[in-house]
């Protein structure tokens, strides 16, 4: 065996490397597991006891300069390489167009709502999109047969002894709202962005997964009045200062006194829509769009939250991103947001 080490010793030595085949060819040869020194190493178990010290050192010895070899050729060739395939520049040649990316519609809308909140004292609180029926419907007072449980509406990731304990994808933000008021007393004035699941079929007007921004407000002797103010003045921010807006009686479970706000579609040309382009598609003729519900907390929220509703008032409201997109940029599939459609996404360059 220590004359076939010789003689690889002496073929390593001789082996010309100038290319990287010639590299690739030495490094099969003798470095890779299933070249030369790697036969000997396998053969160094058949030697007698004795003979197996000595002659491990010097496979060991062989294999080092392999090695070597092999990397000092490794990086010649590759400072070579980088050298000389660096292509001489042309100056002559007209600059390339600046291929600038753009801002999501979303994107711009989330910035703008909460834009318009942190002016008026808001401050961004997130949280999880998993949730459990407690916070997500159960202490917001959602009936145990409301429709909004059932597994057409909801969608269910683990069903648990005890409903309250079931683990959902979430509808709503309002499940932030109630995880603030667990760990934090009044005041409170925080809005809540992020992403929500419903089980819908998919079209132009309904999507499975959207976003939507929440916002609560509770402190000593918050009115209906307060909740007015807020939201007047975010519609004139957000559609401009001629924009007319009106409130109508709702119902939600966990807001009482309840109120959908209604914006006006029309400008000072009668039948002249601005969100709608005069199509009249989205207000059909009324003259008015909804783009959001709101109403003061529920005392018994507050109680579940553990907050004294004898001593603490507030009010809540909540609005869809994208209606609000679709309404400011006048879109008319709600598809369209999550295409990935480079023809869509171009028009928002600016």
């Amino acid at each position: 065996m220590r004359e076939k080490v010789q003689e690889i010793q002496q073929q390593i030595t001789d082996f010309v490397v100038e290319t990287p085949d010639q590299l690739e060819q030495f490094r099969v040869a003798y470095v890779g597991r299933k070249g030369l020194i790697a036969d000997l190493f396998d053969q160094l178990k058949t030697l007698p006891a004795d003979d197996r010290r000595a002659m491990g050192q010097e496979l060991n010895a062989l294999k080092n300069l392999a090695q070597e070899k092999f990397n000092t050729h490794q990086q010649q060739l590759e400072g070579v390489t980088g050298r000389v395939e660096t292509a001489p520049v042309d100056l002559s040649l007209p600059p390339a167009p600046n291929q600038t990316g753009t801002i999501h519609p979303l994107t711009l809308a989330r910035q703008r709502i909460i834009e318009i909140f942190e002016r008026m004292g808001f401050n961004v609180v997130d949280g999880p999109e998993i949730e459990t029926d407690w916070y997500n419907f159960t202490a917001l007072n959602f009936a145990e047969d409301h429709p909004a449980r059932e597994m057409q509406d909801t969608f269910f990731l683990e069903k648990k002894e005890t409903e309250r304990d079931d683990v959902l994808l979430r509808t709503h933000t309002s499940n932030v709202q109630i995880r603030l008021m667990e760990r934090q007393q009044p005041p409170i004035r925080s809005i809540m962005p992020g992403r929500v699941y419903r089980n819908e079929a998919i079209s132009a007007r309904a999507h499975c997964f959207f976003h939507q921004v929440e916002g609560l407000y509770v402190a000593e002797n918050v009115s209906f009045r307060d909740l007015k103010d807020t939201l007047y003045h975010f519609a004139k921010e957000l559609f401009g200062a001629d924009t007319q807006v009106r409130f109508r009686p709702s119902y939600f479970p966990f807001t009482e006194p309840s109120a959908e706000m209604d914006i006006s579609c029309e400008m000072h040309k009668p039948g002249v829509c601005r969100i709608c382009g005069g199509s009249q598609n989205v207000c059909k003729g009324t003259g008015w769009v909804e783009i959001l519900g709101s109403g003061m907390v529920d005392p018994q929220v507050l109680e579940n939250c553990g907050i004294d509703s004898k001593k603490y008032t507030g009010f809540a409201f909540g609005m869809g991103i994208e209606r609000i997109a679709m309404l400011k940029y006048r879109i008319r599939d709600l598809r369209l947001y999550s295409e990935n459609d480079v023809r869509f996404l171009r028009q928002f360059t600016q």
